[in-house]
């Protein structure tokens, strides 16, 4: 008789488990956005009660007429007035004008390089001046179009075969598919000693975020990770979600300031101070008080996001926080109490899984310093956004082209990545940067941030 009613007790869980799970979009759990059904909220912001669009005293942006054209056509009024007076035979007084902004009609500049060559009248020695180190070959594109072809591919995720193909209507210029990967691997090669200034700037970094996706290599699944700050952005792709790839990164294992993540448990490896992004844990109350009718996991979000917005807006005081910190506290452990410890299954080895809610406030509990740090380090943020921005592009470029064909790929990838967003994360032209590559007069970014 218990057996049986050990087995109901445990397909009951089973199936609020899979109502729950199937009940889940973008506000209740990590699923992404673009899973949810259309009808779905999808921010946690607080109404200010102001209308949408732009709001009084916004200065408002238009096309304006140029000071200076490139070209005029003027526009003579001829034929004959009402009157029947020719209009040839009467002076202009002024003009109306009108501007038309447009491309100009794109085509290769092509510059032919002509090396003197001159006989020594002594040995008879033939030799040729020196070309400039950027003309290797005897026919080559420049540094603008191998810009281009790389900020189409790697800024923009536009796949290689589109990327030819917009090139040829651009310029004229149809590189091969395989000029573009050496341009990609080119890339990457020059941008190493950044990627080393990289590292080393972001270790001195106060507060650190990180998160990982995955990422396909010859339709196997891989991991691209993410470590980044305001300023600067490191992007690794790597075979593995755990902690080798972090340490193949070579960024976090060392780093000794905060890290803001979003609890995986590989992170707790570190030995850096821990930060938990409250953006997650806000999604996980969530879904306890609206799936699981967990009333302690809804009155602890409340409590949460009344303490942020308070923090956010200055209003915060020392007593509130101890106010809400018993609060926290008191929640947790009404949430224990709803959730007591499964009973052990007859006949299983091994721990016995336990409810999400018993799961979320035993890790509250756990790591309550993390959760709370935002409340008493100052520059520690509420939830890491940061990363969450830093990732989306590769989120975006896995659905625009795809993975990658190599592994090597996918890592030249992520170092040029990585140094497209840290150039516009501090205001730099993103293209005069890629085609810097290209002249071996590499655009650096600041590394005292």
């Amino acid at each position: 008789m218990r057996e049986l009613e050990a087995q109901v007790a445990q397909l009951l869980g089973r199936l609020r488990d899979l109502e729950a799970r199937l009940a889940q979009d973008s506000t209740t759990s990590s699923q992404p956005p673009s899973k949810d059904k259309p009808w779905v909220p999808k921010s946690e912001r607080q109404k200010t009660g102001r209308s949408s669009g732009a709001q009084r005293g916004h200065v408002g942006k238009t096309l304006k007429m140029a000071e200076h054209v490139d070209e005029v056509v003027s526009l003579p009024l001829t034929g004959y007035c009402a009157c029947g007076h020719a209009w040839e035979s009467v002076s202009a007084q002024g003009h109306v004008a009108r501007q038309v902004m447009d491309l100009p009609e794109l085509r290769l500049q092509v510059t032919e390089y002509r090396a003197d060559v001159k006989v020594c009248p002594g040995c008879r020695h033939r030799q040729h001046a020196s070309f400039p180190d950027d003309v290797p070959g005897r026919v080559q594109y420049g540094s603008r179009v191998h810009g281009l072809a790389v900020s189409l591919n790697a800024a923009h995720f536009i796949p290689l075969e589109r990327t030819t193909e917009i090139l040829e209507a651009l310029c004229g210029a149809h590189p091969s598919e395989g000029t573009i990967v050496l341009n990609l691997q080119l890339a990457a090669d020059r941008l190493i000693d950044f990627e080393t200034q990289l590292k080393a700037a972001l270790l001195n970094q106060p507060v650190l975020h990180a998160d990982e996706t995955g990422s396909k290599v010859n339709g196997k699944l891989q991991w691209m990770h993410v470590v980044s700050c305001a300023q600067l952005t490191l992007d690794g792709q790597h075979s593995q979600r755990g902690f080798a790839a972090l340490e193949a990164m070579n960024v976090l294992p060392q780093f000794k300031g905060i890290l803001m993540h979003d609890a995986w448990s590989t992170s707790f490896k570190l030995s850096a101070k821990h930060a938990l992004c409250g953006a997650h844990l806000l999604r996980e109350l969530r879904g306890l008080a609206e799936h699981h009718a967990q009333v302690w996991a809804g009155e602890l979000r409340d409590a949460l996001r009344l303490v942020y917005h308070q923090q956010k807006d200055g209003t915060i005081t020392p007593d509130l926080v101890i106010a809400f910190e018993q609060q926290f506290d008191a929640l947790l452990d009404a949430g224990l109490k709803a959730n007591p410890p499964a009973p052990p299954v007859p006949g299983r080895r091994g721990r016995t899984k336990q409810t999400p809610g018993r799961n979320l406030a035993l890790r509250c509990q756990q790591h309550r310093e993390a959760v709370l740090r935002f409340l008493h380090d100052e520059g520690v943020p509420f939830d890491n956004n940061q990363a969450e921005r830093d990732i989306r592009p590769w989120c975006v470029k896995r659905k625009v082209s795809g993975g990658f064909r190599s592994k090597e790929g996918g890592q030249h990838f992520a170092r040029i990545r990585s140094d497209i967003s840290t150039l516009h994360k501090q205001g730099l032209n993103v293209w005069h940067g890629l085609v810097s590559v290209f002249r071996s007069e590499i655009i650096m970014p600041s590394f005292c941030c």
